[in-house]
């Protein structure tokens, strides 16, 4: 996954609000977003190369994403598959930060990656190019290749874009979130990070909504969590053809967020 943006406690009625795209190869076997057949109490979808994924929640409110740390130069080939990292939390029954911290002991295995766990009491967010576990204030905060809100113009486009959504009253449909994240400007050269993939595929990676030949936003995610506990997961897939799942449920863990 290459963007990630999420306002944790910006509303007083709406304690999480995530959005996600997941950016890949186009040929590479993914499953859709279900309830895992070996743990009914996950959603996810799964890369069915590697076995892990890229982004999920349980019904228990927990949930867990990442992102790639774009440095093609340090990359490692046999490194274990960061996709791990996701599904091993949501198939634990550790706190957050406990987990985190033992992803911190063995970071230096994997290839680059930015790791966000949390519960809807408390998020944290790790990268193995930074070092120091962070626990997220309230607000919206923004994620892509990089470090935590690296102001990448994608990444501050987004964040915009949410705080904006945010302050409308009601909120939004998820057309309208759908919408920003299927947002495929580009950035202006002269904004663009030099992350040692060249001016071309910088470009090309710049906009919220990817697309290339071979390469692009595979799909769409939006979790919506009111006061009441109740969760809202929407999956829009992208290729190879569009479709759009649903899934609500009523988390009992979510009481003491409403508090």
């Amino acid at each position: 996954m290459c963007l990630l943006v999420l306002a944790h406690r910006a509303r007083p009625d709406y304690p999480l609000v995530l959005l996600a795209n997941r950016d890949e190869y186009y040929d590479r076997p993914t499953a859709p977003a279900r309830f895992w057949q070996e743990a009914p109490h996950v959603l996810a979808g799964r890369d069915l190369k590697a076995g892990g994924t890229w982004l999920g929640m349980d019904t228990r409110g927990r949930f867990a994403a990442i992102t790639n740390y774009r440095d093609p130069g340090s990359y490692k080939s046999g490194a274990p598959s960061r996709g791990a990292l996701v599904s091993d939390y949501l198939l634990c029954d550790m706190p957050p930060e406990t987990y985190i911290d033992r992803v911190s002991t063995k970071a230096s295995e994997y290839n680059g990656f930015n790791l966000v766990v949390g519960d809807l009491s408390r998020i944290f967010w790790f990268s193995n190019r930074d070092g120091a576990v962070v626990e997220l204030s309230p607000g919206v905060h923004g994620l892509s290749n990089h470090l935590l809100n690296t102001p990448w113009p994608k990444v501050e486009k987004a964040k915009k874009g949410l705080a904006e959504l945010l302050a409308q009253d009601p909120l939004p449909h998820e057309e309208r979130f759908l919408a920003l994240l299927a947002d495929t400007t580009p950035a202006p050269d002269h904004l663009l990070p030099d992350t040692g993939v060249g001016l071309e595929w910088e470009r090309i990676l710049s906009p919220i909504f990817i697309k290339s030949p071979n390469y692009g936003t595979r799909s769409s995610t939006i979790i919506v969590v009111d006061k009441e506990g109740k969760v809202t997961f929407v999956e829009k897939t992208h290729v190879p053809k569009t479709k759009v799942k649903r899934f609500s449920w009523e988390s009992k863990a979510l009481t003491r967020v409403a508090q």
